[in-house]
């Protein structure tokens, strides 16, 4: 699926979309691709709304590897933009989180050396000042038009 978001807003709305899908799936992953700027904190802060996370409680976390939320089920904003290496990650316990009942967010989730059989792939693509281009993998189209 593939979707043109023509602000921060919009980019906002579709993450709001993926959280009400996620709400219903325990153990869920997403991962997020795209440069930087591309909009992958904006469209979590809206996964994190479906949440009942406020927007300014989520942050680039990329000095906070792991950002825990006690939510229902529990939400896990992961950044690995500053880990570098495949054992950093295992080192850093990132697999306790990753399909553990909660929902785990991972951004630059190509840095993870597996992922999860039904992981959901989110990639953010710049197209100008205020549009991007998200295309989803993983989330039923059916499930998509019935939010």
């Amino acid at each position: 699926m593939k979707i043109i978001t023509r602000s921060p807003g919009e980019t906002e709305e579709i993450g709001l979309k993926i959280g009400n899908i996620l709400k219903a799936q325990r153990g869920a992953t997403v991962c997020l691709y795209g440069d930087l700027g591309a909009g992958k904190t904006t469209l979590i802060r809206g996964i994190a709304l479906a949440f009942g996370i406020p927007e300014r409680d989520i942050g680039s976390a990329s000095f906070v590897i792991v950002a825990e939320y006690e939510t229902t089920p529990p939400f896990y904003h992961i950044d690995l933009y500053r880990v570098e290496r495949e054992n950093d990650i295992d080192d850093l316990g990132i697999w306790e989180y990753i399909g553990s009942g909660g929902i785990a967010v991972v951004e630059w989730a190509e840095r993870l050396s597996e992922l999860p059989e039904d992981a959901i792939k989110v990639r953010m693509n710049y197209v100008d000042e205020n549009s991007r281009e998200v295309i989803i993998e993983g989330i039923n189209e059916k499930d998509w038009h019935n939010m």
